[in-house]
């Protein structure tokens, strides 16, 4: 942490000495959540997801290398490194190749194309989620391609990744994810579709289809993502699937006031599913509210949000309980470093 730590100050020092001539090349910024929560089972406080808590401190670096060649990293530094690596705590770090507008190439370590706005959101702008959100490792190591319209209102991308479900309990397994993605954006109705082929064995594949709708009527926006899982030996629809509802209603751009609800079920004896266990049955339901106190800014966000979940969740160790309630109540806040040495500059 204090090398991280380290290497970003010297960043910093980079940024301001190239400040004065364009953001396109260096675009650097933080952003950082804390909340105070509270969580019960069955009427009994869990002390250990209760109290003040630092959620999220992420470090945040993009920018161009040539003007068709982009780089993009996030870093997160609250995040522990399993495997003792400072790639552990890497949400994404990729460079793309643009060679003209409607075709881009990517390398690096990328989001898993899955469907679905809920697990399209960044972790941090997440308050509570469904239990399939909670356990699948949505940031691996890859390459993918990508068509866009010349309109721009759709793109599709093909992408080869390890498997969310590779290294599973210290055991590397070698296995990859196949995805192929539609996001699509046409007027009031936006998409985010995928086809996902994940080896959980060498050799052996669960299969997704995850249907990510937003609707938009002027200040109200609708998310209904739909996610049916299968093995390739047994598919059928609705055995194993989450649906996410999140409902929200947008006041004069400053206060955003919401209502979700989820509900993860897994009725087949296949073992296949490693984010939602056979015998699984949980439905979650919460809403809260979030201000933007800045004008004309989203960079500072107050938040507060609670729910509840029931229902049968057959793994022990998972996120999602019977007869849990919780409550939230904390602060987002972002910089953008370039964009503050530049006033910095500009007031000397």
């Amino acid at each position: 942490m204090k090398k991280t730590i380290l290497a970003l100050l010297a960043l910093v020092g980079v940024t301001a000495a190239t400040a004065q001539n364009s953001n396109e090349w260096i675009n650097l910024g933080f952003e950082v959540r804390a909340d105070y929560q509270h969580e019960l089972i069955d009427g009994k406080t869990v002390d250990a997801n209760s109290g003040f808590k630092g959620k999220y401190f992420n470090v945040r670096l993009k920018g161009k290398i040539t003007d068709q060649l982009y780089y993009d990293y996030r870093q997160r530094l609250n995040k522990p490194n399993k495997d003792a690596t400072f790639f552990d705590a890497t949400d994404w770090l990729h460079l793309t190749y643009k060679p003209t507008q409607n075709w881009e190439i990517s390398a690096g370590k990328q989001v898993v194309a899955i469907g679905g706005f809920e697990y399209d959101k960044a972790p941090i702008d997440v308050y509570f989620a469904s239990e399939y959100w909670h356990h699948i490792n949505c940031y691996r190591w890859g390459v993918s391609g990508a068509y866009i319209t010349p309109k721009g209102y759709d793109k599709v991308l093909a992408q080869i990744v390890t498997s969310p479900f590779d290294y599973i309990n210290g055991n590397r397994k070698h296995s990859f994810a196949y995805n192929l993605m539609w996001m699509g954006q046409h007027d009031w109705f936006t998409s985010l579709y995928s086809v996902n082929f994940l080896e959980y064995q060498p050799g052996k594949f669960v299969q997704y289809l995850s249907l990510g709708n937003q609707f938009n009527w002027n200040n109200f926006c609708l998310q209904l993502d739909i996610m049916n899982r299968a093995t390739l030996d047994d598919f059928t629809f609705f055995k194993n699937y989450t649906i996410v509802g999140d409902l929200s209603y947008m006041i004069k751009d400053r206060v955003n006031v919401f209502a979700k609800a989820s509900y993860d079920v897994n009725n087949s004896q296949s073992g296949a599913d490693l984010c939602v266990m056979p015998g699984t049955e949980m439905t979650r339901v919460g809403g809260g509210v979030e201000v933007y106190p800045l004008k004309d800014s989203h960079d500072l966000r107050l938040h507060v949000n609670g729910g509840y979940s029931f229902g049968k969740n057959s793994d022990p160790a998972g996120a999602l309980q019977d007869n849990q309630a919780f409550f939230d109540l904390g602060v987002k806040w972002k910089v953008d470093v370039i964009s503050a040495v530049q006033k910095v500059i500009k007031k000397k």
